[in-house]
């Protein structure tokens, strides 16, 4: 059994469905989904819209981090997917789920997912404010 079920990096719409199907297990009894959409405003500033940019190995990388948090939680399950491209408010920038025996280290195994996720995947975030202006988060 692979715990890893489905890591990706896509230019295309994410589906939330699609990544609870990936985590489904009958031992599962709690499956946690984290939902990062892209928010209207930052730091009191509105936002237009972000394009988000990956290295090439960023799906590997994802995969590592993966692999890493089910090395350390009794997870029977998990998966990750990343937008890149230009998103507007309201759009799915990432979907990340943790599947466990019990809720208590579903919620542990999703937070370490995306916590680590969005410390280590070379992902970066372009963000367009309606005054004009933009920065980057997370670029090296």
């Amino acid at each position: 059994m692979t715990t890893v079920r489905l890591i990706a990096v896509r230019e295309t719409p994410l589906s939330v469905d699609e990544v609870l199907a990936a985590v489904a297990h009958p031992a599962a009894g709690g499956v946690v989904v984290f939902v990062g959409t892209v928010r209207e405003s930052d730091g009191g500033r509105d936002v237009s819209g972000l394009g988000y940019s990956a290295h090439p190995a960023a799906a590997d990388q994802m995969r590592a981090v993966a692999e890493s948090v089910a090395d350390r939680f009794p997870a029977v399950a998990l998966a990750a997917v990343h937008r890149v491209g230009d998103l507007a408010v309201g759009d799915l920038a990432v979907v990340v789920a943790a599947a466990c025996p019990h809720r208590g280290e579903a919620f542990d195994a999703a937070r370490a997912l995306i916590d680590e996720l969005k410390e280590t995947a070379p992902i970066w975030k372009h963000q367009r404010f309606a005054d004009g202006t933009d920065e980057w988060v997370g670029s090296p």
